[in-house]
């Protein structure tokens, strides 16, 4: 059913405080296949918390010529579409929708054609904050630190933040950061584990700072 502009909209009423979730994530959506995922390990009860399952409301705007007997169908997919893999600064990135509690009446645009339709649905959200412990994957090495990636999350380990008994080596191949005696190398592709000290929240991204120097941080495995 279409509506007319005139027609006064319900204001958006406010969403209730995020509810933690914990659970492992084995896949991702298709806008995230362009970082070099692993699955994102739950480490304790600390991270437990950078999961949400969140009420939130997104607009869908249709061309015309999707009206018919599977607008409803239709709408679904362009909401999985437009939501799912991307980031806010106030929810973090969006992971996967789960439900889809309602569909609104569509809104006409003057001159356009085209209608809106407010949608209410759930969805789980990865939201990090400073202070947890999350396994992450190297994706560049240098003289100035390490950056790794956490699912869709970047972050930068400062040279400071590294043992200092872990020197860079930039004549290695990958470069790498390693122990004197070579017991333990850190190089592209490894799996470490980071402790967040910092988090920079931008209106579309959410950037980490992480460290190296704290107990059972690191390498993951050393095989």
């Amino acid at each position: 059913m279409v509506r007319s502009p005139a027609h006064k909209r319900e204001s958006p009423r406010t969403s209730s405080p995020p509810a933690p979730i914990a659970f492992s994530i084995h896949s991702f959506p298709p806008a995230w296949k362009q970082f070099p995922m692993r699955e994102i390990c739950l480490i304790g009860l600390s991270v437990v918390t950078m999961f949400f399952h969140l009420s939130m409301e997104h607009e869908v705007c249709l061309h015309p010529k999707y009206f018919g007997a599977n607008l409803n169908e239709t709408i679904k997919m362009k909401l999985f579409a437009e939501v799912e893999g991307t980031c806010t600064g106030k929810f973090g990135f969006v992971i996967a929708v789960t439900t889809i509690d309602t569909i609104g009446h569509g809104l006409i645009q003057p001159g356009r054609g085209f209608v809106i339709y407010p949608v209410k649905y759930k969805a789980i959200v990865f939201r990090p904050f400073k202070g947890q412990v999350v396994d992450a994957v190297v994706n560049q090495v240098n003289k100035v630190g390490i950056f790794c990636d956490i699912g869709p999350l970047s972050c930068f380990i400062s040279r400071h933040c590294i043992p200092p008994d872990m020197e860079f080596d930039p004549n290695s191949n990958p470069p790498c950061y390693k122990t004197e005696d070579e017991t333990s190398i850190i190089k592209q592709d490894d799996e470490i584990r980071v402790k967040l000290i910092g988090t920079r929240v931008d209106a579309n991204d959410i950037f980490a700072i992480g460290t190296l120097m704290d107990d059972y941080l690191g390498l993951c495995s050393t095989e």
